[in-house]
């Protein structure tokens, strides 16, 4: 643990020294070695030579907002260096094994089938280095009849798990999720799993196996409803926005068209604060919206008149009077409205990558621990001859597994 507490003084960086080999495609679990880079940790990616990680492309995929950045992978795969090694080879497979006797952490999310394929399964690479922490993310878990099955956030973390059952208005069909929607939760998850790791290797020090899922961290943020199903709850019928059975948890529209969401749970207070802030006091009493169970039962009513008084102002006007009289709200803004929002970047959710150029960064701070300045990520390859070189490996044979496809 000194050592630990030492580089921590020194640099600033805590997880400086680590070394993490992400052998992973797409998004969830490269995007865990993201935010172990974030901290310090050296991330050596391996792709497959020639074009590498089908990630990098997934901007190009139709119905993505177009550009000519690649911004997928801007973001996950910032900090990294890349080793293209073709694990079909017997070279290229040699290549990993030294690299993983190196590492600290090895993060995959290949099929049981691949890991079996190139024999880079926990159980292949534990013997070359007991202290390696080993996390593998699956679409539907370890065991079971869809263990094998390939799975993307869309259909193992949003449809899987009953979260896209129910993100929808009475008539109405479910809506798709985001792109990478459940993959970023999903590698927080995977990041926690890692960390638990390397403390459990720091008191025992042994490395160890962790694992994930997209389906059980979907069934996660469903949460809530799951375990209403599991005490038989009574589900109520789908609703849209003018029969929604709590009109104070719902969202409106302003005389300049800008949408907001109000969520008033405290019954206690909120109701008339909610009202006094709408210049409608005589609404506290009506017996038509003074409680709860009356609200439900006029819900369309009540709607109507705060649809009408909402739409009286613009959204300036109502972001003063809601702060004047302690509304709960949020703005409903549109993507390319967050990604200039204020508020995001005095926190630094959105650090600089390049000069005029920002990304997300990862949802975590420590207070006295710098994170790295983050940068673009290396091109397919661009570190497979320094790497090699660094494994022992002579300019001569760098060039043979080139040559032959082994490594590029």
């Amino acid at each position: 643990m000194r050592d630990i507490i030492a580089r921590i003084v020194s640099d600033q960086n805590l997880l400086s020294g680590i070394r993490v080999i992400d052998c992973g495609t797409y998004i969830a679990a490269p995007a865990a070695a993201v935010i172990l880079s974030d901290f310090g940790a050296e991330v050596i990616k391996i792709e497959r030579p020639p074009m590498g990680d089908p990630y990098r492309y997934l901007s190009l995929v139709p119905g993505m907002p177009v550009s000519d950045k690649l911004y997928c992978w801007i973001a996950t795969g910032r900090n990294k260096k890349s080793v293209a090694l073709n694990l079909e080879s017997e070279a290229g497979r040699e290549a990993l094994l030294r690299l993983v006797k190196t590492a600290d952490v090895f993060i995959t999310n290949y099929q049981a089938s691949l890991l079996d394929k190139f024999r880079i399964a926990e159980a292949d690479l534990r013997p070359l280095n007991d202290r390696l922490i080993y996390a593998h993310l699956t679409g539907y878990g370890e065991i079971g009849p869809d263990a094998s099955r390939p799975g993307y956030d869309v259909t193992a973390y949003w449809a899987r798990s009953g979260l896209m059952f129910g993100m929808h208005n009475a008539g109405s069909e479910p809506v798709q999720s985001p792109a990478g929607f459940g993959d970023h939760p999903t590698a927080m998850s995977v990041f926690a799993g890692i960390m638990l790791g390397l403390y459990r290797r720091q008191i025992t020090g042994q490395g160890t196996q962790v694992s994930t899922s997209l389906m059980a961290n979907g069934a996660w943020a469903n949460f809530c409803g799951l375990q209403a199903a599991f005490v038989g709850a009574q589900w109520l019928p789908r609703w849209n926005r003018s029969t929604v059975p709590n009109p104070i948890v719902n969202h409106y529209v302003t005389s300049d068209e800008k949408r907001f969401m109000i969520c008033c749970l405290d019954p206690k207070h909120d109701w008339s604060r909610l009202c006094r802030a709408l210049e409608s006091p005589e609404l506290i009493g009506d017996p038509r919206f003074s409680s709860p169970e009356s609200r439900r039962a006029n819900a369309p009513a009540l709607v109507e008149i705060i649809d009408r008084k909402v739409a009286q102002k613009d959204m300036a006007e109502w972001i003063e009077i809601f702060g004047r009289n302690d509304v709960v709200w949020g703005p409903v803004p549109s993507t390319d409205e967050v990604s200039r929002d204020p508020q995001m970047h005095m926190n630094g959710v959105f650090p600089e990558i390049a000069p005029g150029l920002h990304t997300v960064n990862s949802p975590i701070n420590i207070a006295g621990v710098n994170k790295v300045k983050p940068h673009i990520g290396s091109a397919v390859g661009a570190d497979t001859s320094e790497t090699l070189r660094s494994l022992g490996y002579s300019e001569e044979v760098i060039r043979q597994m080139i040559d032959s496809g082994a490594a590029g």
